[in-house]
């Protein structure tokens, strides 16, 4: 019950970041996936089907922000949650190195997935921001890296633990 406590609590505090985000800059929400980064944060410490789920209602939150078809976000984050969480049960991801791969390629995959779902849902091309879109990989796991290194040292320092 604490693990979904916790991940209410991040969800809420992604929602709120999200929306100062696009309300400040709105072309950041294109190049950072706050979203992800809560399930990318409890893949590192929870096992994958609580990661689907839980990717699962990111993406069917982003997909009620979006004016796209409700659910096609909810897939792809469901896919990378689930991926995330699998491979994050079966190689060490916490140096700040790999967990910045760790994130890019989980974030690559789910714009490819979100892309593919785009593209056969619709007729048109994806919203790409201006093409800032394909920067979300990458900014996304600069962010995130710097964000879940961060987090890991004040743990550290204060001795809280990981549970």
């Amino acid at each position: 019950m604490r693990d979904i406590t916790r991940a209410a609590a991040a969800l809420c505090f992604a929602f709120v970041c999200l929306t100062l985000l696009e309300r400040f800059n709105p072309a950041a929400v294109h190049v950072i996936n706050v979203l992800s980064l809560v399930v990318f944060y409890f893949a590192i410490r929870k096992d994958e089907v609580f990661c689907a789920v839980l990717g699962m209602f990111c993406g069917l939150i982003q997909d009620s922000l979006s004016m796209g078809v409700f659910g096609v976000s909810g897939i792809a984050k469901t896919l990378s949650g689930f991926a995330a969480g699998f491979i994050a049960r079966r190689i060490n991801v916490l140096s700040i190195r790999r967990n910045f791969l760790f994130i890019f390629f989980l974030t690559t995959f789910e714009l490819v997935i979100w892309a593919l779902l785009h593209a056969f849902l619709f007729s048109d091309t994806i919203p790409s921001g201006r093409g800032l879109i394909f920067f979300q990989p990458l900014g996304t796991a600069f962010c995130g890296s710097l964000l879940i290194h961060l987090i890991n040292t004040i743990q550290k320092s204060f001795g809280i633990g990981r549970d």
